[in-house]
């Protein structure tokens, strides 16, 4: 799935720490995320798409690793993150 540009430089605006900050953890998991919403929408049409769901498996450890390396560095970016995205952990 290809996210629209719009949708990437929205995402990157409203979560980097300061200009030009595409890097961040926090970045990194809003766009994960955004990937993820879209697989998930594409799986649930496309059901016997496995290659596609094993791509979106790589994809949720991936935003997974990410996570516990923003916990480890500072807990209360975390969990505004965590809170912004509406995500469970």
């Amino acid at each position: 799935m290809i996210t629209l540009p719009d949708d990437k430089h929205q995402i990157i605006k409203k979560f980097s720490q300061h200009d030009g900050d595409t890097g961040s953890p926090e970045v990194q998991v809003a766009l994960l995320s955004h990937k993820i919403q879209k697989l998930s929408s594409h799986l649930d049409q496309n059901k016997k798409d496995n290659h596609s769901r094993r791509g979106l498996l790589k994809i949720i450890a991936k935003r997974r690793r990410i996570l516990g390396y923003l916990q480890k560095l500072d807990d209360k970016r975390y969990q505004d993150l965590i809170k912004t995205l509406d995500l469970k952990k």
